[in-house]
């Protein structure tokens, strides 16, 4: 399954990049610059960045790495709670499509609900789409109830997707928010696929002896595993390039049920509903 389709009407893989953290300091610039374009050679086409993310240098970074080739990208960025509002949200995306210096993004979300009625940022994703300023709308951080809340209102039925923390360590979204979207035939995106820190995750035990029988690295393993479940988008973050190109490696990595069963001991999945969790 390709969740989301760049304006042509191309696929775009589930594996993609995520940006944030970069963009923020100049003595790693180029290394995150050459991540990026490693990555979009390698077919990992998505980039998702926010207008929070470095206050907006990812945005910059981003549309230096994309500079010539902006249709063969989707594009996400975010708009920030607090700059929801119906004329706040326009004006963001206005500021998010300079930095980008594109005049569309394929899918802007709402980074995290806020105190600014959900209407009003609905509104906005609609009379952005209308204009051609946005191709598509969703949410971030959402849990279970806030989706059913969103949908219900006018506009609602139109979200594309919903981004959310999930990996090995936190399987929360298992129980009802993976569930509902399913439900709902709405793609998940998967951000900090390797944890809050990836360094745990790349020295766990279980996914070292895992990577040593298949011959691959601790992340790989970590990522094949979201990767099996074929409506998740994965935007792992890399800002090196060597990073980008064992993440890539991860899309043909297969899992037997024997490895399944070994994560599933070692990271159980969710056994009652637990709060949303978010970084």
């Amino acid at each position: 399954m390709n969740a989301f389709r760049l304006r042509s009407g191309a696929p775009v893989a589930r594996l993609g990049q995520g940006v944030w953290q970069m963009g923020e300091q100049r003595s790693r610039h180029v290394s995150e610059l050459n991540a990026l374009r490693a990555g979009l050679d390698l077919g990992l086409t998505l980039i998702d960045t926010a207008e929070m993310y470095g206050d907006g240098g990812s945005e910059e970074l981003v549309a230096e790495a994309i500079a010539g080739r902006r249709e063969q990208v989707y594009v996400v960025s975010k708009v920030l709670p607090s700059n929801a509002s119906r004329r706040g949200t326009i004006a963001a995306c206005e500021r998010s499509l300079k930095r980008l210096e594109t005049d569309y993004l394929d899918l802007y979300l709402l980074h995290w609900q806020g105190t600014i009625p959900l209407m009003e940022t609905l509104e906005a994703f609609t009379k952005l789409r209308e204009r051609g300023s946005i191709r598509h709308f969703g949410v971030s951080n959402f849990d279970a109830a806030d989706l059913a809340a969103v949908r219900a209102l006018d506009g609602g039925s139109d979200l594309a997707t919903n981004q959310v923390l999930y990996n090995l360590e936190q399987r929360g979204i298992e129980w009802d928010v993976l569930p509902w979207c399913r439900e709902h035939d709405m793609p998940v995106m998967a951000y900090s696929p390797l944890g809050s820190d990836s360094m745990r995750m790349r020295t766990h035990p279980v996914l070292r002896k895992i990577a040593a029988r298949l011959g691959a690295t601790p992340a790989r393993v970590a990522l094949a595993w979201i990767l099996r479940q074929p409506d998740v988008v994965v935007i792992p973050k890399a800002a090196r390039e060597e990073h980008v190109r064992d993440n890539h490696a991860a899309l043909t990595l297969s899992l037997d049920a024997a490895d399944l069963a070994e994560l599933e001991r070692s990271f159980p999945a969710p056994r009652s509903p637990t709060p949303l969790a978010m970084i």
